[in-house]
Parts: structure tokens; C-alpha cells; sequence
């Protein structure tokens, strides 16, 4: 391996994926204010697709402002069902809104990732998966939110696939690990062919 890496987030799913890959990288979380942010896309009617790769880029884009000698890996993830982007719930009753709202129904999850090498993005990919959700009870829905709360409230949806999260769904199409956040294959692929990762 030749290039520092830098993964600018602070998802621990997102550091596991990497560090179980070997992937040998420092974590400098980028602070920026994303529902802003993602506020002003969608009143510019960009597309979700375009708003998580904008997203991992302004993070990426943040930190190797102050790292300019390391490969920074910029990363975000957008729910999309239709035009809505729902975000990570505030609250248990938020949540439940949220899996209300899904239920019966399909959405989209975006995971963008955007690597800079100095004062520049190098590589990006949006790696995209439909979830079918089954259209479960009430009272399994308020009984799972109140099970998981500690866990979904950090997650958009309100749930997670590696956990009972998965037994919302009747279908997923795409690969797991954008379910995950990253789209880990393709930028291994990349790392490797730059001769960052040895093959």
C-alpha cells in the first residue's frame, strides 16, 4: 500500500467494511451541515443520485483540504422513496412515521463515495439497491422500534438490514454493501488498480 487513506466518516460499519477488507486508514470525520445542504439540492430539484454523490464529495473535499497528501474517501447515504429523502429519525415517533410511510412499499438507498487526491476528485460511484418492504402490523412495527430504537436511531429508515431490520423486507435487488453504505467492491477495484492496494 502506498497512499495514507483517510475515511472521512464516522460510521463504524463503513471503518469495519474497510479494516476487514485490510484496508489500513485513518478516520477524520468531515463536519458539515447536511440536512442544509441536502435542503438546498432538493430546492434545486436535484436528483437523489446527484445529492448523496455531492454529499460524500463535500465531505472528501473537507478533509483533504487539511490532508492534501492522502487519498480521502468521502461517503453518504440517501433513502429515496420517490421524490422524498427521509432522514435519520429524531425521535421513536418519528421512526415509526417513517416505516409507516415505507411499508407495502419500495424505496431506493443511495450510497455515494467520492475519493480526492489533493484538490481533487479522482473516482466516485453511487452504487444503488431497491428494497421491497412487507406490509407489517402495527403493532409489530411500534414493538421493533421500541426493541431497535437505540440502534435505528442512527440509521435512515429507521432500521438496519445486519440486524432485525432485516425482517421488514421481502425483497432486496442490489449489492449488500451499499445496503451498508459503502459501495466497497468498486472502490476496492479502484484502489487496487491505482496500485494503492496490492493485487
Amino acid at each position: 500500500m502506498t497512499d495514507q487513506i483517510i475515511l472521512a466518516s464516522g460510521s463504524d460499519i463503513r471503518a469495519t467494511l474497510l479494516r476487514n477488507a485490510g484496508v489500513e486508514f485513518a478516520v477524520q470525520v468531515a463536519r458539515i451541515d447536511e440536512d442544509a445542504v441536502r435542503q438546498s439540492l432538493l430546492a434545486e430539484d436535484a436528483s437523489p443520485r446527484d445529492i448523496a454523490d455531492a454529499l460524500a464529495e463535500m465531505k472528501a473535499q473537507r478533509v483533504a483540504a487539511r490532508n492534501p497528501d492522502a487519498l480521502v474517501i468521502g461517503c453518504d447515504q440517501v433513502l429515496a422513496q420517490g421524490r422524498t429523502l427521509p432522514s435519520k429519525p429524531t425521535s421513536k415517533e418519528e421512526a415509526l412515521a417513517q416505516l409507516h410511510a415505507m411499508r407495502g412499499q419500495s424505496h431506493q438507498l443511495l450510497s455515494a463515495a467520492v475519493i480526492y487526491d489533493g484538490d481533487g476528485p479522482v473516482w466516485r460511484h453511487v452504487g444503488i439497491v431497491r428494497l421491497h418492504m412487507r406490509d407489517a402490523s402495527d403493532d409489530y412495527l411500534e414493538d421493533y422500534v421500541d426493541r431497535n430504537w437505540d440502534s435505528i436511531r442512527h440509521s435512515v429508515g429507521a432500521y438496519k438490514l445486519e440486524e432485525e431490520g432485516v425482517r421488514l423486507f421481502t425483497r432486496i435487488e442490489g449489492d449488500y454493501f451499499n445496503v451498508l453504505g459503502l459501495p466497497l467492491l468498486e472502490l476496492l477495484s479502484y484502489l487496487t488498480v491505482r496500485g494503492t492496494l496490492l493485487a
